[in-house]
């Protein structure tokens, strides 16, 4: 790309890097300081020549609501939102309080927490669940999902989709290939060992086919593993298929497991199995239910859930726990301030009930219209799409961003400039909180014109009026 640049494109890259170093110096002095000793992935994903003088994270110092300051004093409005956890913005009172209360009280790791049980029911009665167990992560309740499933089904076969991500455990980050006809699983990434993933069926997501695949090979499949709708493309959304795949892990026995990462508490109060109406066996949950606290959950129906301390009995009688048990343990599971920070968070969803995502929802679609409707009349080169208050770029398969690395490399631009104007974005898209006002939604959408008029200066997208 660099060596194809206009001398126009060379020239305003220079200046627009100088500025916006200038602006965010403090982040890139921090980034160079401590680069010997911090190891950071997200700072390698993002790396790239053209930009090498801008490839370091925006370092926080504070955060409020819908805004987030960094450590040069710079306010931004921030559409990361903790990659998904923070639903009612940043700080809020209600989180804030319960944090409080429970620091006045102590770390007590241990004993059982005072409120596990209360946010376990509260869990259930969101979700419809029969019964939770608590972990530190979402990569730790995929892990322990799959774990109960393989556990009472006693087959160790599962099925994933392409276009997932289930957290960093060995056991699902896997790439398919087709060799001789035949699908073959291989590790994502170095380090990981083939026979982690010699049990795992990679299958494009949406397409019937993979249906006919997953029933050829039914009487070993444990479970089918399944992001309903994917960060990577909120606008596909396929019901139809997962009703299709809810009715055949039925008949065989397959264990249907709903990774609701993102999708949980977001897009409804009881997720995507509520807004769909479909009812998965075991569903991982993390992120919002945090109100920003580590925390993974794994939830599912007794059959499953039972795997991990042999089911019900009670008092009294000669009940005694009868289901057979795999391996579950972790110190820091059910941690007081986690627990705290979750009861809080579910007691607020119940009272606010499905009106806080809908209306959360309507604005967000309604954001992304006004976007769209920009970009259609101005003749930029993008679409965005959403899921309830998740948005993102459509899908890459389909844009022309994929087709054409000169549009690739003015959207990557795009975001830079977008950081200098004070927005905060996660890739090319992000999430609303209901803590987003109005006036930080206009500001946005102008902040994306004044970017994108910059752009266009500095040679990196065509005048609309050249465009045919």
């Amino acid at each position: 790309m660099i060596s194809q640049e206009t001398n126009l494109q060379r020239k305003y890259l220079k200046a627009f890097i100088t500025r916006y170093n200038q602006r965010t110096k403090t982040s890139k002095e921090m980034a160079q300081t401590y680069r010997p000793v911090l190891a950071d992935s997200k700072i390698y994903t993002g790396f790239h020549n053209l930009f090498k003088e801008m490839v370091y994270p925006i370092v926080a110092k504070r955060s409020q609501g819908s805004k987030t300051w960094d450590v040069d004093g710079n306010e931004y409005i921030d559409l990361m939102m903790g990659f998904g956890v923070n639903l009612f913005g940043h700080n809020p009172p209600f989180i804030k309080e319960a944090l409080q209360e429970q620091l006045d009280k102590g770390i007590q790791l241990g004993p059982q927490s005072e409120f596990a049980g209360e946010v376990a029911e509260l869990i259930c009665e969101l979700t419809g669940m029969e019964r939770v167990a608590f972990s530190n992560t979402g990569t730790e309740a995929v892990m322990t999902a799959i774990r109960l499933a393989r556990a009472v089904r006693n087959r160790y076969k599962i099925v994933i989709f392409s276009g997932s991500y289930h957290g960093h455990f060995d056991g699902t980050l896997v790439k398919a290939q087709t060799e001789n006809g035949n699908l073959q699983a291989l590790p994502l990434a170095p380090g990981i060992p083939p026979n982690m993933v010699e049990d795992v069926l990679v299958l494009e997501y949406g397409n019937p086919q993979s249906l006919e695949v997953i029933k050829a090979h039914q009487e070993e499949i444990a479970a089918v593993l399944v992001v309903p709708v994917q960060t990577s493309r909120p606008d596909f959304q396929p019901k139809t298929f997962l009703m299709e795949l809810r009715e055949l892990t039925k008949e065989s026995g397959m264990v249907l497991i709903f990774d609701e990462m993102v999708t949980g508490f977001r897009i409804h109060p009881g997720g995507v199995q509520a807004w769909f109406g479909i009812e998965a066996d075991i569903a991982t949950y993390g992120k919002i239910v945090g109100g920003g606290m580590p925390i993974g959950i794994i939830a599912g129906k007794a059959v499953y859930m039972d795997a991990i301390d042999g089911g019900m009995w009670n008092y009294g009688d000669s009940s005694y726990p009868q289901a057979k048990t795999t391996f579950f343990a972790g110190t820091f599971c059910k941690h007081p301030l986690a627990m705290a920070a979750a009861r809080a968070v579910l007691k607020y969803l119940k009272t606010q009930g499905p009106a806080l995502q809908e209306q959360l929802n309507q604005r967000t679609s309604q954001f992304i219209e006004a976007l769209n409707t920009y970009f259609e009349e101005d003749k930029v080169p993008v679409r965005m799409v959403n899921f309830g208050s998740l948005f993102g770029s459509a899908s890459s398969r389909n844009s022309v961003a994929a087709e054409n690395p000169a549009v690739s490399t003015s959207m990557d631009l795009l975001r830079y400039h977008l950081l200098d104007r004070g927005i905060l974005l996660l890739g090319g898209g992000g999430y609303l909180s209901t803590a987003h006002t109005d006036e930080d939604i206009a500001y946005i959408i102008q902040a994306v014109k004044d970017s994108v008029r910059e752009l266009r200066e500095g040679g990196f997208l065509p005048d609309p009026a050249k465009i045919s």
